[in-house]
């Protein structure tokens, strides 16, 4: 195979072939230039490098692979590298035709599919396409192949295409959709994987059980695959993994291996769980109603797995999924997934939203979870929830590096939270028209929102921001967000040390320096 970007420079220094390339294979390297700013999910880089007439975009990324974008949203790579990526766009000139073709399918099927599209081109370009394909090959040093194994190329790269590919728009972060139909595993199979090995690891020899059930993340992978594979050997197994998993106090794991090992039914498994469930008041609450006979044991397993769990993958939600990608270290696989979410999520979906913005922020990326956080505030319609929301959109923007929308964020928290200032009872104003009367004061009043726990981080949130503020000399944000938090300062009545340390760290970095 040639080198990489070999055949991008033969294309550049010789003008008759990339005239070949542009025309019938509607490879224009003139065309270099996307409608809209893109970016990869991952922050990989990506370049540029021809397109074609319907405006889409032909990109090369950081390891040489060629992703297509289209000008109607859509995004997938065509080839592990400019030399296949050429083969298979000079080889199949029409190849988004054949996206979501059956490379199973019989000979005369396929060839006919491959006359009828090229056969269009002929008619189009008033072409001589064999000529200039075999001339073109020939030019570039690449090979013709048969068209079978160039479709088989192309649909395996599409397949390819997410996670480490996926093209986002690069102002909204929404993610393009997929050029084709093709049938890709579930997410769960993914990251399911490598937690079945390790069952079948633990099920053939017991020497892997100590390493296997000292990772926790092993740990939670393989009891998920004991989830949906469950067989009455797995008792011993099972307790492992349970004794293990209750080191780590009251997780959702925990639970699912307690209710594994009780649909045993085994009476000393009832000893070992109530032994669990009283150690410690949060495991009391996770394994609740915990039956006192052991005859009941399985029933309650039955009632928790039926409500919970399940032996179907498909019925788990994908933020289960993406959650143990995430702890697996497969940043990319679960990354996507929650970007596919996002944007399908909509004006039902605020318990949704609110849960990716946690999982978004969990795995690093504060560009999407303030666009979950976002829309998951525009659907508040209790006041105290909106401003809570934006302060949590304000504290993401400010470590995004997005300090002026955070102090927007943050003014717009105030204003909800303050709300309108509510009318004087109608008998009050009269009473007020006597200037001398002595009105008596109330004795209490309900503390406002400045005064609870949502006022001290409201507060504090002011001097992150000053102090973000200044680096990038954005002096007026600095002052207006001190003085701000100065007021609100003033008005708490005790000022936790932590707040203390943060007002002070604020106005030491925003005072004016002497000239």
């Amino acid at each position: 195979m040639t080198r990489p970007d070999h055949v991008l420079t033969v294309l550049r220094r010789n003008p008759d072939l990339a005239r070949l390339a542009a025309g019938s294979f509607d490879f224009d390297l003139d065309r270099a230039e996307h409608g809209e700013e893109v970016r990869l999910a991952s922050g990989a880089p990506l370049r540029a490098v021809a397109g074609d007439d319907t405006g889409g975009t032909y990109f090369v990324c950081a390891d040489g692979a060629v992703l297509y974008a289209s000008s109607e949203g859509e995004a997938g790579l065509i080839g592990a590298g400019t030399d296949e990526a050429l083969e298979i766009l000079v080889g199949l000139p029409g190849w988004r035709d054949y996206t979501d073709l059956d490379p199973a399918a019989d000979d005369e099927a396929l060839e006919a599919v491959f006359d009828r599209v090229e056969g269009e081109i002929r008619d189009s370009y008033g072409s001589e396409l064999d000529t200039e394909r075999s001339t073109l090959l020939s030019g570039l040093g690449l090979r013709r192949l048969p068209r079978r194994e160039l479709l088989h190329r192309l649909q395996e790269s599409l397949l390819r295409t997410e996670p480490e590919f996926l093209l986002l728009n690069a102002e909204e972060g929404c993610a393009y959709a997929l050029p084709d139909r093709l049938r890709r595993p579930p997410l769960w199979e993914a990251v399911l994987a490598p937690g079945r090995d390790d069952l079948a690891r633990m099920r053939a020899d017991r020497d892997g059980w100590e390493a296997i059930a000292g990772d926790p993340v092993r740990r939670a992978t393989v009891l998920r695959a004991a989830q949906y594979d469950r067989r009455p050997g797995d008792l011993r197994l099972l307790r492992v993994l349970l004794r293990q998993e209750a080191r780590c106090g009251p997780t959702e794991e925990l639970r699912l291996a307690a209710v594994l090992v009780a649909l045993h039914g085994k009476p000393e498994d009832h000893t070992l769980l109530r032994s669990l469930r009283e150690s410690d008041a949060d495991v009391h609450f996770l394994l609740g109603g915990f039956p006192d006979a052991a005859g009941a044991l399985t029933q309650w397993g039955a009632d928790f797995d039926e409500s919970n769990y399940g032996q179907d993958p498909h019925d788990e939600h994908d933020l289960t999924w993406t959650a143990l990608a995430r702890r697996q270290g497969r940043t990319e696989l679960a990354r996507a997934a929650l970007i596919r979410i996002l944007d399908g999520a909509g004006p039902r979906d605020e318990a949704l939203l609110g849960s990716l913005v946690h999982e978004l922020e969990a795995l690093g990326d504060l560009g999407q979870a303030i666009r979950a956080r976002r829309l998951h505030a525009s659907l508040q319609d209790d006041a105290g929830k909106r401003g809570a929301a934006l302060v949590d959109l304000a504290s993401l923007q400010r470590r995004h590096g997005e300090v002026e929308a955070a102090w927007q964020s943050l003014q717009r928290a105030v204003t909800v939270l303050d709300g309108p200032p509510p009318p004087p009872p109608a008998d009050q104003l009269e009473l007020d028209l006597d200037l001398d009367l002595d009105l008596p004061q109330p004795s209490c009043q309900t503390p406002t929102w400045r005064e609870l726990g949502l006022g001290m981080r409201v507060t504090e949130e002011h001097f992150l921001i000053t102090q973000a503020a200044v680096p990038p000399g954005l002096h007026e944000v600095a002052q207006a967000s001190l003085r701000s938090g100065r007021a609100m300062l003033d008005g708490h009545a005790h000022v936790p040390e932590p707040l203390r340390q943060a007002a002070e760290a604020a106005q030491a970095l925003a005072a004016p320096r002497p000239a």
